[in-house]
């Protein structure tokens, strides 16, 4: 909370901006480290500062996945994403904890359900927020235990890589505060 600042009190609605969202991933190994990228499709957030309840969602297009490499993105997507059949990941929220400042920075949590490749897991999703006026900008960071999820892992004899992935996500979105 920024001192001086007061909060933003009633239900808040953020438009996130798909053009301005990065979607990162990093994927470790014992040799080198993976970094890709994956496209927002459409995302908003409607969360009560009073209560605690949210609603809404974000969705990212897993088929966009790209790691640079033809031939691993290829693996990737038929192997362990299998993104032709789970085209979608989406997490959608149904509570939130902390305040929103009217201006600076602020630290949220999304508690919520995380859909992806076919089954639902709840999680927790911590946001760092900077607000400026009506613009937000916000960083998450999140980790998906995707072998315990029910992916392939793409380890072999040669090539030994982490069984979860790093999200690394970024993005901008406009704020409306709701009348009540």
């Amino acid at each position: 909370m920024v001192v001086g600042v007061p909060l933003l009190a009633g239900e808040i609605a953020l438009e996130l901006a798909p053009a301005q969202t990065q979607v990162g991933w990093t994927l470790g190994d014992v040799l080198h480290t993976v970094h890709g990228t994956f496209r927002l499709k459409h995302g908003e957030l409607h969360f009560d500062t009073a209560t605690g309840e949210a609603s809404g969602q974000f969705v990212v297009d897993v088929t966009s996945g790209d790691s640079g490499s033809g031939a691993r993105d290829h693996r990737m997507h038929k192997e362990i994403l299998e993104s032709q059949k789970y085209p979608e990941a989406t997490f959608t929220a149904d509570h939130m904890q902390g305040s929103l400042a009217a201006a600076g920075p602020s630290h949220l949590e999304f508690h919520g359900v995380f859909r992806m490749h076919g089954a639902e897991h709840e999680m927790t999703l911590p946001a760092v927020v900077e607000r400026n006026g009506e613009d937000l900008s916000a960083s998450i960071d999140f980790t998906i235990p995707y072998v315990k999820w029910g992916m392939k892992n793409p380890s072999n004899f040669l090539l030994k890589v982490n069984d979860h992935v790093e999200i690394h996500v970024k993005t901008k979105a406009h704020v409306r505060v709701l009348e009540n």
